[in-house]
Parts: C-alpha cells; sequence; structure tokens
C-alpha cells in the first residue's frame, strides 16, 4: 500500500519557514510507519520588479506576522536587500533539481535555502548562491549546477507549479497525506503540531488497519 506526506510549500515562503519545525517533526512521526514524504514546489511569486524600500516593510510586515505566531527567527536587518527581484521560481528548481539528483538532500537543501533567506540576507534567488547551498545541503556543486541549469528541470518545476494550481491549492504551505492515490488534507496554512500530530495519527492508524 503506497503512501506518503506531500508538502507543498515554497522556500521564500515566510509562513513555509515559520512551519519548518512543525513539518519535521510530523515527518519523523510519518517515517516511524514507513511513510516518506515528497516536496512540492508550490511557486509563490514570479516577481519581475526588484524590491524597493515600500515593498521591503510590506515583506518585513509579513516576516514579522510569521515570528510573532511562530517564534521562528528572522534577521530583519540583513533580509530583502532592496534590489533583489523576489521570484520563487530559481529556489523552487532547486528543490525539484534536489529531488531528481538525490531525494533524500531536497529537505535539508529546502532547509538550507530558509535558513540563508530568512537569518542570513542571503539572495537565495541566484544560482550561484544556490549552488553553494546544495553543496552545505551534500550534493556534489557542479552536478547541481548543471541539473539546475536544464531546461528538463524548468520543465519539471513549471509541472509541480501546475500540478498544484490544478488541485487548487492557493496558499502554503499545505500538507497532503497520499494513500493509493486518495489524497487527504491535513492542513493549508500554519498550523502547529499540537493541532496536526494527532491528525496525522489518526491517518497513520486507519493506514495500518486497511
Amino acid at each position: 500500500m503506497a503512501s506518503r506526506l506531500l508538502y507543498v510549500m515554497d522556500p521564500m515562503c515566510s509562513w513555509c519557514w515559520g512551519f519548518a519545525p512543525v513539518v519535521e517533526a510530523l515527518a519523523e512521526q510519518a517515517a516511524a510507519h514507513g511513510v516518506p514524504m515528497h516536496l512540492v514546489a508550490g511557486g509563490l511569486r514570479r516577481d519581475q520588479v526588484a524590491i524597493d524600500a515600500a515593498a521591503r516593510v510590506r515583506y518585513l510586515g509579513y516576516w514579522q506576522a510569521v515570528n510573532a505566531s511562530t517564534g521562528q527567527f528572522f534577521d530583519f536587518e540583513r533580509g530583502l536587500p532592496e534590489g533583489m527581484v523576489y521570484d520563487t521560481e530559481p529556489a523552487c528548481r532547486a528543490l525539484v533539481t534536489a529531488r531528481q539528483l538525490d531525494a533524500e538532500s531536497a529537505w535539508p537543501l529546502a532547509r538550507r535555502i530558509q535558513q540563508a533567506f530568512y537569518t542570513e540576507g542571503a539572495d537565495v534567488t541566484q544560482g550561484a548562491q544556490l549552488a553553494q547551498l546544495a553543496q552545505d545541503a551534500g550534493i556534489p556543486r557542479i552536478e547541481f549546477a548543471e541539473a539546475f541549469d536544464s531546461l528538463a528541470m524548468r520543465e519539471a518545476t513549471a509541472a509541480d507549479f501546475t500540478w498544484v494550481q490544478d488541485l487548487g491549492i492557493a496558499g502554503f504551505p499545505t500538507l497532503l497525506a497520499e494513500r493509493d492515490g486518495q489524497l487527504a488534507l491535513l492542513t493549508n496554512g500554519y498550523q502547529p503540531l499540537e493541532v496536526l500530530a494527532p491528525l496525522l495519527a489518526r491517518w497513520l492508524e486507519r493506514g495500518a488497519h486497511a
């Protein structure tokens, strides 16, 4: 019986950063029952305009709300430098590339991209920066860079975005549980672990008795 968690996220979505410790705990809970987690790239923004002072204030307001709700750390001083183009496709493509090259490294890379973006002031829209982060996550830099720049990875990333849109998922994080092709929604949006762990436990228990 094929079962897995599907985590629909974007590394440059602040609520996904807030949700990171929660989903990591849920992934461990599922793994204890032999259920793996599969990352799906959501595609939050395709902005092509550089961040100006007004946009930076607006985005940092979102970060402050996530920090207040989840306790996750943000570097408000260095984050979102003016001039950065807030296009999340490259970071999403990095996840898809990692998934293709070494599925076990996809989540460590997602966490590393989030950490760099939210706590280190890094511009994770840049291919060279993403290649360095991939290397940090254990993926050979040259192998990653070649795959990341390929048409195949661009198409695979676009396919993730289309799948998410076709399913009607409008917000991230979204966590789905899949069993034999049937999807169950665990959450659309941030929820604390104490709310979601019992939901996942019931879903896992039903699978054990199916």
